[in-house]
């Protein structure tokens, strides 16, 4: 019976890393960094709180971005106390296309991110053209907002998620980070995704998200999701919901993400999301399971079959480590990510998120989540 779970789990792991490499071969679209022109009306919209540290290189990185004739950068400072927009006022200085507006607390029913973004879409405008939201901790190459507006049309979407390459410092970004483009290239059949009118079958990144203007006014914008802890998802779907198309992209050539600069925020982060990605607790549950069966358990089967001098369970054991280890290194490749050595602690990886998951939903059990000082309810 051993052996038999042992070779289940090759043929299980191996076809996930197989799915996960047809994805980043065939069905992954990647803008390029190269020179790129739109002739197209864009509004960069910049929502800040409490961001005096990270602000800088972003905005500078926008403000250096070429083949965007008509490019307006609509910052939102929304309560900061760190002095995030003198930080902004420094570094546009007389910029005409930056506007710097103060944001004010959300009304009842709407989360602070969501409502950060609807002010920021609402000054805008109407105008035909695309949105594209940017988080402060993102970087992007001088190409990045042409190059990405030319593939959402390209690919005749109405939402383009670019998902930057993640930048991780200490061991447990190392550990974590990678695991966010891992799972959706592992797990989510893209090109179905974009043909499918199913608003459940939707992925996206809310840290570089660019939307076409009458398609975000359509899907009633931020308002649709406004009390959503992962509104990035949340607006991709509703987007599907009002008849648009959705795509991802490999945005590794054009920005970069550092999501996360300590232990304690890594943490953090997660505990606030966590509990939204993964829905209710017995999903989730089966979900964290099934992780830990396919990429936990067999390492600690091969070891404990060959230390018992069972080779016939410990060699296929052996071999659906090292597919997973496999589908990490496929996903590193296909994202930018770092590759080798860190894939071989996927097993570790996947142990580290299911913690992080029940943390989750035991804060928000006992109503103790926050993110940058508001409460997540």
């Amino acid at each position: 019976m051993t052996a038999a779970l042992a070779w289940a789990l090759v043929v299980a792991v191996g076809v996930l890393t197989g799915h996960a490499g047809l994805n980043a071969t065939r069905w992954l679209r990647r803008p390029s960094g190269t020179a790129t022109t739109t002739d197209e009306r864009v509004a960069v919209l910049l929502p800040l709180r409490d961001e005096a540290t990270r602000v800088g290189p972003c905005l500078r990185a926008l403000l250096a971005q070429r083949g965007v004739p008509r490019l307006e950068i609509v910052v939102l400072d929304d309560g900061s106390v760190d002095g995030t927009a003198e930080v902004v006022r420094t570094i546009a200085a007389d910029d005409p296309r930056v506007r710097l507006i103060a944001g004010v607390p959300p009304p009842p029913g709407w989360l602070g991110k969501p409502y950060a973004c609807q002010q920021l879409a609402d000054q805008a405008g109407t105008a035909p053209g695309v949105l594209v939201f940017v988080d402060a901790d993102v970087r992007l190459a001088p190409y990045a907002v042409a190059a990405a507006v030319v593939t959402l049309r390209d690919a005749s979407a109405t939402l383009l998620s670019p998902y930057p390459r993640i930048v991780a410092g200490s061991g447990g970004e190392r550990l974590v980070q990678p695991l966010l483009q891992w799972l959706w290239l592992t797990f989510l059949p893209l090109a179905a995704m974009e043909r499918s009118r199913r608003p459940s079958l939707a992925a996206a990144g809310g840290q570089f998200l660019l939307v076409d203007r009458a398609g975000y006014q359509r899907a009633d914008g931020h308002a649709a999701v406004r009390d959503r802890v992962l509104e990035d998802i949340e607006l991709a779907r509703a987007v599907k919901r009002s008849g648009g198309r959705i795509a991802l992209a490999d945005g590794s050539r054009i920005a970069s993400c550092r999501m996360y600069e300590s232990w304690a925020e890594l943490r953090d982060g997660y505990a606030k999301s966590l509990w939204a990605a993964f829905g209710p607790p017995a999903g989730a549950t089966a979900v964290v399971l099934l992780l830990l069966l396919l990429y936990a358990l067999p390492p600690v089967l091969a070891v404990g079959a060959a230390l018992a001098g069972v080779p016939e369970v410990a060699l296929p054991a052996l071999a659906a480590y090292l597919l997973g280890v496999a589908g990490r290194l496929v996903s590193a490749r296909a994202t930018g990510g770092r590759g080798w050595p860190d894939a071989l602690a996927q097993p570790g990886s996947v142990v580290l998120l299911g913690w992080l998951t029940a943390r989750s939903y035991h804060l928000r059990r006992r109503g103790r989540l926050f993110w940058r000082g508001r409460p997540v309810r």
